[in-house]
């Protein structure tokens, strides 16, 4: 049986959440609430960019 391996990099991102958050809305606002093959790219990419930037809660000890 052949196992592949992911070959996606998480993004690294400079941006908080809240300015790629802004970013995504701009993305929908321009799009007028449906996105197009491209545009859904974008979408996830930045969706990958927000969870990355975003605080992670801290487990209760």
């Amino acid at each position: 049986m052949l196992h592949t391996m992911s070959t996606s990099v998480e993004p690294v991102t400079d941006r908080s959440a809240d300015e790629v958050n802004e970013e995504i809305r701009a993305l929908w606002r321009r799009a007028g609430g449906t996105l197009s093959g491209e545009q859904r790219e974008e979408y996830q990419r930045l969706v990958l960019e927000w969870a990355a930037a975003a605080p992670q809660p801290v487990p209760a000890a």
